[in-house]
C-alpha cells in the first residue's frame, strides 16, 4: 500500500522552523536552477540547511544550495527556498511539494515560483524573463499528481479549480514593475515534464504545437498544491537556452547555470518590485 504524507509531517517541519526563527513570513519564494544567488539579498537572514529539518527532502542538484532562508526583502518578511526538490531525484510528488504544505501551515499568503526553463517559443532568447500566465502539468495529467491520495481537507477541496493557477492581479503588478524597471518581459505558458533528460527536437515541436512557450522539470506540482490550499501564485521562468526545434544545438546543465548569472539581476529587480507593491 502506498504511504501518503499527512498534515502531521508538515506541522513537524513548521514547528522546527519556528524554533530557529520567530519570523512570520507573508511571502514565499522558490528559487530554481542557477538562481540561488537571489537568497543572498535577504536581510537579517536565518539560513537553515534542508538536512536540519525533519522530513524535508534534500536537494541533490548542482545549482540548488539546499537551504531555507528566512528574513526580509523590501521590508517584507519572506520564506526563501534556496534550491528546490525535483521529481527526477527519486522523490514522490508529495515529497516534492511538502515544502509548499509547510508554507501553508505557517500562514504564508503568496508564493513566487521561479525556474530556469528552455525556450520552446522560437522568439525567446537566453537571458529573457518570462511571466508565466498558465501551465501544463503533463505528468499530472497522466497519473503523477501530488494531490493523488487522501485529500488534506484542512487545506483545500478534493477537486481544486485551476482556471487561474497564476494570480491575475499579481501578473498585472509584475507587468507594472517590468515597465518601470525597463525590463523586457516575455509572457507565456510553461510546461512541467518529469526529466531528467532534456527534450528531443521532436518533443519540442510537439510541445510548441500544444501552445507551450517554455519547458522545465519543476514548478507545476508546487503550483497545483499551492492553489489547492488557496495560496496566491506568481511565476517567472528564466530562459536559459534557445529553442532547439531542429536538433542543431546541444543543451547542457552548465548552460542553464551560466544563464542564471544573467537572469538573477533581472529576477531580483522583478521580485523586489513586486514585494514593494504587496
Amino acid at each position: 500500500m502506498t504511504s501518503f504524507l499527512t498534515v502531521r509531517e508538515a506541522d513537524a517541519i513548521a514547528k522546527a522552523i519556528r524554533t530557529r526563527s520567530d519570523l512570520q513570513p507573508r511571502v514565499a519564494i522558490i528559487l530554481g536552477s542557477g538562481l540561488s544567488g537571489l537568497a543572498e539579498a535577504v536581510q537579517n537572514a536565518v539560513a537553515i540547511p534542508y538536512g536540519e529539518l525533519p522530513g524535508w527532502p534534500r536537494s541533490t542538484v548542482e545549482g540548488h544550495a539546499g537551504r531555507l532562508v528566512l528574513g526580509y526583502l523590501e521590508g517584507q518578511p519572506v520564506f526563501v527556498m534556496q534550491g528546490r526538490i525535483h521529481y527526477y531525484e527519486g522523490y514522490t510528488m508529495q515529497q516534492v511539494t511538502l515544502p509548499v504544505r509547510v508554507m501553508q501551515r505557517m500562514g504564508i499568503e503568496t508564493l513566487i515560483v521561479t525556474n530556469a526553463a528552455g525556450a520552446v517559443n522560437p522568439d525567446f532568447a537566453p537571458g529573457d524573463v518570462m511571466l508565466i500566465t498558465d501551465q501544463i502539468n503533463l505528468p499530472g495529467m497522466t497519473g503523477a499528481h501530488p494531490l493523488i491520495g487522501p485529500n488534506w481537507d484542512e487545506l483545500g477541496p478534493r477537486f481544486p479549480d485551476m482556471s487561474q493557477a497564476y494570480d491575475r492581479q499579481l501578473q498585472a503588478t509584475a507587468r507594472a514593475v517590468a515597465a518601470e524597471a525597463d525590463i523586457s518581459l516575455q509572457e507565456g505558458v510553461y510546461i512541467g515534464l518529469s526529466g531528467p533528460s532534456f527534450e528531443t527536437p521532436a518533443e519540442l515541436r510537439f510541445l510548441r504545437a500544444l501552445g507551450v512557450d517554455a519547458v522545465g522539470m519543476s514548478t507545476v506540482w508546487e503550483v497545483a498544491v499551492a492553489r489547492h490550499g488557496g495560496t496566491r501564485v506568481l511565476g517567472f521562468s528564466g530562459i536559459s537556452n534557445k529553442a532547439n526545434l531542429d536538433g542543431s544545438t546541444l543543451t547542457t546543465h552548465e548552460e542553464v547555470l551560466e544563464a542564471g548569472k544573467i537572469l538573477v539581476p533581472k529576477l531580483e529587480a522583478m521580485i523586489r518590485g513586486v514585494l514593494r507593491r504587496l
